[in-house]
Order: C-alpha cells, then sequence, then structure tokens
C-alpha cells in the first residue's frame, strides 16, 4: 500500500466509523474519538477483506468494500460499546 492509500484509508476510515455508529442501533457509551478509530481499524480490516474475496479491483466505485468496511465498523462499534457499558455497571 502507498502513501497515498494510507491517507485515503484513514480519511475513508473516519466516515466508515461514523456510519458504523449509525448502523448500530440504540446510543452508545463510546468518545468520538474512539468510532473514528475504530472507523480506521475497520477500513483497514474490509480492505484486506475485500481482497481476499476479489472485492478489491472493480470498476468505479467499490460498493461491496465500502459495505464490508462499514459493517466490520459496526461490528467494532458494537462491541466496545458493549464492552465499555459492562465495565461501568
Amino acid at each position: 500500500m502507498e502513501i497515498s492509500g494510507i491517507f485515503t484509508a484513514i480519511i475513508v476510515g473516519l466516515i466508515i466509523g461514523a456510519l458504523g455508529r449509525l448502523v448500530v442501533p440504540g446510543k452508545q457509551n463510546i468518545p468520538i474519538w474512539l468510532t473514528l478509530l475504530i472507523g480506521v481499524v475497520a477500513a483497514f480490516i474490509g480492505t484486506f477483506l475485500a481482497s481476499l474475496f476479489g472485492w478489491d479491483e472493480t470498476r468505479g466505485i467499490d460498493w461491496l468494500e465500502l459495505f464490508l468496511q462499514v459493517i466490520v465498523a459496526a461490528l467494532g462499534v458494537l462491541l466496545i460499546s458493549r464492552r465499555s457499558s459492562v465495565t461501568k455497571s
């Protein structure tokens, strides 16, 4: 991955984290910075998984890759928010 790809993944990851948080129903008691961090990590994981399935090299917008990234981000937000609510109880 080139430097420009890493910067793009970080920017897309910020958006992916916000979308992942919107997908998860209910209130999540996690800070916004953690949501954004989850999104960046989800963008990298989603890109890796998409490359395994052969979805990373398509014409136009990689909708399947973006969908996979949002799902990974939603799972990350869900996991972290559930974990933080258990530790607060």
